[in-house]
């Protein structure tokens, strides 16, 4: 054997010894929990608006009512003319607040709406597409002093209205999570958010589905009670009953 042929062996063995990417149970986990949802209900197209604006709007108005009557409370603003930022921006909040009757507390309802389109305006000249760049971090700490926007409608705007990779881990996910022994049957919005962000790849895509997939199968099946019968997920849990 000539020098070089051994040379060449000897370094593929050390390239072989080199160790690859450590494991990460959690993250198959959750593919296969996706994937599984996926093949059950199918692409789930969220969240529904003609405009970025029009989702952010969405967002607010969804708090504590049933999606319906927020988009009511849509199309109530698309017939009156004003769901633009500049037209909404510049609305008393009591006219507001009767357009936007059917979503419930409209009086609470349109000063979020006003803070945030007003944020926006002033930030980024009421479009969406520079929030789409900013740094994350710091984008995110700023929404989350507009009034009226917590944790779980920041990331709703930031993922579906700025194609950002934040999960939102909103009451559905957190059940099904924990049911499954992922996380503990206590966890905190942050704590789950976190969890899904730092086991899953940053994609915006993947996790706009991964949310909407879990509130399905959250409404249907991992109810307060669950019904795990039929369930898509049953596989996951290996003979055991759901967690707490």
């Amino acid at each position: 054997m000539s020098p070089s042929i051994g040379l060449a062996r000897g370094a593929l063995a050390r390239r072989r010894r080199i160790p690859g990417p450590p494991c990460d149970p959690a993250k198959a986990r959750l593919l296969r929990l996706y994937r599984a949802l996926a093949g059950r209900y199918g692409p789930q197209r969220w969240w529904p608006g003609r405009t970025p604006y029009e989702i952010a709007l969405g967002a607010i108005l969804a708090q504590h009512t049933a999606w319906p009557n927020a988009a009511r409370a849509v199309g109530a603003l698309r017939a009156a003319g004003v769901l633009g930022p500049r037209r909404l921006g510049a609305m008393r909040a009591v006219t507001l607040a009767r357009l936007i009757r059917p979503a419930g507390t409209p009086r609470v309802k349109a000063r979020r709406l006003l803070a945030l389109t007003r944020w926006l305006l002033r930030r980024a000249g009421g479009r969406f597409g520079p929030l789409e760049r900013w740094p994350l971090r710091p984008l995110r700490r700023e929404m989350l002093a507009v009034p009226g926007l917590g944790p779980e409608t920041a990331d709703a705007i930031l993922l579906y209205a700025a194609a950002r990779p934040v999960f939102v881990a909103d009451a559905y996910a957190r059940r099904v999570l924990a049911r499954h022994r992922l996380v503990g049957r206590a966890v905190g919005y942050e704590e789950a958010r976190r969890f899904v962000e730092a086991h899953l790849p940053s994609d915006p895509a993947l996790f706009n589905e991964l949310h909407a997939l879990l509130v399905a199968v959250g409404k249907a099946h991992c109810r307060t009670r669950p019904h795990c019968g039929g369930c898509p997920l049953r596989f996951d849990l290996q003979d055991r009953p759901p967690g707490a």
